[in-house]
């Protein structure tokens, strides 16, 4: 797994917001006494609602596909005395992809939508005053990716939430030896088809069926075939001649 970028703290990447009232940075205690910055928003009390949270550009380096673990609290709103029908329980996620790292402004309608994001397990006001902290995580995928990099966004319609943590990152096959070849770091490929790569023979050794292995979408090698032998006057020994 190689990161692009984590944002444990919320504060490694730009933020924007939009509109001004929606989501607000804020520091809160978690329940060790430890500081924590998060971003939230709780507009239960007004009706439509459409507040956006977008990261800066991200990077995707060589990854066609990426994956994006959140974690988060949401309020339950069964909780929340007073509110309208309109309080809801779930937020939305996208990304916009771009060669362009300097975006200030995306329209809604050229984001792509990932998924709509729920929680196992809500928090009412008994876990507020007790500070226990409900903290639900999530991972989603972005796959095909072909341009420079993306932004991420978020979009809270009507729920009351606290976002702790975003992390992107991406998967790849590690560098490794079989038989008598080696392998290179290999980006796992955009869907779950397996990539196909040549081995090259180790130092004092030489083909004797062509090297390759498979990359998966996990980022696991598979299905070796082929081989390298030691050149005359040499032995092999623990992966080398």
């Amino acid at each position: 797994v190689t990161l692009l970028d984590s944002m444990s703290a919320l504060g490694d990447l730009g933020w924007v917001a939009y509109p001004a009232e929606g989501w607000e940075e804020i520091s809160v205690m978690d329940e060790k006494n430890t500081p924590m910055r998060t971003y939230q928003v709780c507009n239960v009390m007004e009706v439509n609602q459409n507040n956006w949270l977008r990261t800066s550009w991200i990077p995707r380096d060589n990854a066609q596909r990426v994956y994006i673990e959140i974690k988060f609290t949401l309020r339950d709103c069964n909780s929340l005395p007073g509110v309208p029908g309109t309080c809801k329980e779930t937020f939305n996620m996208y990304y916009y992809e771009s060669n362009n790292s300097n975006l200030w402004s995306i329209r809604e309608s050229h984001y792509i939508k990932i998924d709509t994001i729920a929680a196992d397990e809500s928090f009412t006001q008994v876990d507020v005053g007790d500070r226990v902290m409900k903290l639900n995580t999530e991972v989603r995928d972005v796959s095909l990716l072909a341009k420079k990099g993306f932004y991420l966004a978020f979009q809270d319609l009507g729920a009351c939430i606290a976002l702790v943590s975003v992390r992107v990152y991406y998967k790849k096959c590690p560098l490794t030896l079989r038989n008598l070849a080696q392998f290179p770091d290999t980006v796992t490929g955009g869907d779950s088809t397996l990539v196909e790569v040549q081995g090259s023979c180790v130092n004092n050794s030489e083909e004797f069926d062509a090297p390759k292995m498979y990359c998966s979408a996990d980022g696991g090698w598979l299905v070796p075939i082929g081989r390298c032998i030691c050149k005359p006057g040499y032995e092999e020994r623990k992966d080398i001649c």
